[in-house]
């Protein structure tokens, strides 16, 4: 197992490293220049449209989640990897946040959809990779190897229903910046599901 925590962290490290340098110069995951907060001084009513509005309310809690999920593992993981890994997750997704919530901020619309119990109106968790609060208390009581195995597969599971969403906004939205951080969500997810696949040795 110590064999496999290694190869693991050099995987990873290859990973990340090919990550950050495509997210940003100084090494710091970043979303893309254009969906920055400070670009809604342009934004007005015809620049968005529904689907925009339900991508940010949507991926808001969704990040915030992942989020939640990544602040346990200083103390928790056994393999630096994953650490790394959470570490990665919290920096690039709070500034997300604060994007997506300026968006809606501007166009005067809600952070959470109208009738939705924490997460999307409507929508299940299980479509969008949400964990329970049951997954989170098991997550948050666990450690060592058992947290880094319930990490990994909890937020495979997790970026899944991102990559989902970031496509839905790719396909149907209007507004420029958010198709942008879609875009950037997709990529960005996918290369650290196939890190994570990596370290549980499933990929």
């Amino acid at each position: 197992m110590r064999r496999r925590h290694h190869l693991g962290l050099a995987a990873v490290t290859l990973a990340l490293t090919a990550t950050l340098t495509a997210c940003g110069g100084d090494g710091t995951p970043t979303a893309p220049s254009s969906a920055t907060a400070g670009s809604s001084s342009d934004v007005n009513a015809d620049d968005h449209n529904n689907a925009d509005v339900m991508f940010a309310q949507m991926m808001i809690p969704h990040h915030q989640q992942a989020v939640r999920m990544a602040e346990l593992a200083p103390g928790r993981a056994a393999d630096p990897a994953v650490l790394t890994l959470a570490q990665q997750i919290g920096t690039a997704q709070t500034p997300e946040i604060e994007t997506m919530t300026g968006w809606l901020a501007t166009w005067g619309q809600p952070t959470a959809m109208p009738g939705a119990g924490g997460h999307g109106g409507g929508h299940g968790t299980d479509d969008m990779g949400m964990m329970s609060e049951d997954d989170m208390t098991a997550l948050q009581r666990a450690s060592g190897q058992d947290f880094d195995r319930m990490f990994l597969e909890m937020m495979i599971r997790h970026h899944g229903g991102a990559i989902a969403m970031a496509r839905t906004e790719q396909r149907d939205g209007r507004f420029p910046d958010a198709v942008a951080l879609a875009r950037t969500i997709e990529s960005t997810q996918a290369a650290e599901v196939e890190t994570m696949k990596g370290l549980l040795g499933t990929g």
